[in-house]
């Protein structure tokens, strides 16, 4: 290589490194200036549902008004889900000074994983750990799923477990541009939002055709609800369609997951039907009855939740109303070929 072929390498070098410099500023920025929009905007939803209103429903309604508000104004990204999640945001990190320092350097993606944690040191370590040494999602997502916090605590020798965290998130922490991609961030600048990035695109897609797919089977099928709101007395739960179905005289939920199966899903899915079972079903009704969707890449899963373990009467008594494992997963995939040419 001669000395012209070596500055130019050095040029082109030099103003990538510029470029690069410049998107991580702008990132901080946006994002800095997002996470603390999300935080004022659940400290001032708090603040309005504690003015002296006893009614439980008062603040649902609260957040279906200024849902339907804002997404008028400001476009997508403030569903009533979106709202919860704020105000879960200030509920879980009160303090303005943890919120300045620690959370303004996280993505809300990052923020929404750490606010699943339900110890709050483990939820001060994964908030200081992500800052200081730029986690990835994916590596946040998995250094959780996989306790990594409980596992150092209660290890003698840290060395290693810190260096089988880093060689099993290596290939997570290479894509350092991803939050270019993030559908979240364009939805708060109100940029338009290319489906090839949105998974949540994808999901609402399939949702859409899957509720129309089942009222046009023809089988006794009446919508009920989409991301109907089930409050317990610690947690809210939003499943994604909700039918009745007059003739089988029982309700069907359905539940999408844009990922691979996971028995935690199975789990949701199973708790969702118990607690559909013990809020919602009345006299005379059957046992609800649950649809879990899993859409891959490379192949689409359809199961139903069985609570009851008979699975001849499930057959005998249910299939000949609802559509089998196998229709459904063929459903989601011809929506999907369908999406790919339209996109």
């Amino acid at each position: 290589m001669n000395k012209q072929q070596i500055k130019d390498v050095s040029f082109v070098a030099d103003i990538k490194q510029i470029l690069a410099v410049a998107r991580q500023k702008a990132y901080s920025a946006v994002n800095s200036a997002m996470v603390e929009a999300y935080w004022l905007i659940g400290k001032r939803i708090v603040k309005e549902e504690q003015q002296g209103k006893e009614r439980a429903a008062y603040g649902e309604e609260i957040l279906k008004t200024l849902s339907a508000e804002l997404t008028k104004e400001f476009g997508k990204g403030f569903g009533t889900r979106n709202l919860w999640d704020f105000k879960k945001f200030y509920l879980t990190f009160c303090e303005y000074e943890i919120m300045h320092t620690l959370c303004a350097q996280l993505s809300w993606s990052h923020i929404r994983l750490i606010m699943r944690v339900e110890s709050k040191d483990a939820q001060k370590y994964y908030l200081k750990e992500t800052a200081e040494n730029h986690w990835s999602v994916r590596t946040l997502d998995r250094n959780i799923s996989t306790l990594y916090y409980q596992r150092l605590l209660s290890s003698q020798v840290k060395e290693p477990v810190i260096e089988e965290m880093r060689e099993k998130t290596a290939e997570f922490q290479r894509d350092s541009m991803d939050f270019i991609k993030n559908p979240a961030v364009l939805e708060f600048l109100g940029l338009p939002n290319n489906k090839g990035y949105s998974e949540t695109d994808l999901e609402q897609a399939i949702i859409n055709e899957m509720q129309k797919f089942l009222l046009e089977l023809g089988r006794g099928f009446a919508f009920v609800e989409r991301q109907q709101h089930i409050k317990t007395e610690t947690q809210d739960f939003y499943i994604d369609l909700v039918f009745y179905n007059y003739i089988l005289k029982c309700f069907v939920i359905v539940e999408l997951k844009t990922h691979k199966i996971t028995h935690q899903d199975i789990g949701q899915l199973d708790m969702y039907v118990r607690m559909y079972d013990d809020l919602k079903r009345m006299e005379g009704d059957n046992p609800t009855i649950g649809i879990l969707l899993c859409t891959e890449t490379d192949k689409t899963i359809a199961k139903y939740s069985v609570l009851s373990e008979n699975k001849q009467l499930f057959a005998s008594k249910y299939l000949s109303y609802l559509p089998t494992e196998e229709e459904l997963a063929a459903e989601i995939e011809r929506q999907k070929i369908l999406l790919k040419l339209n996109g």
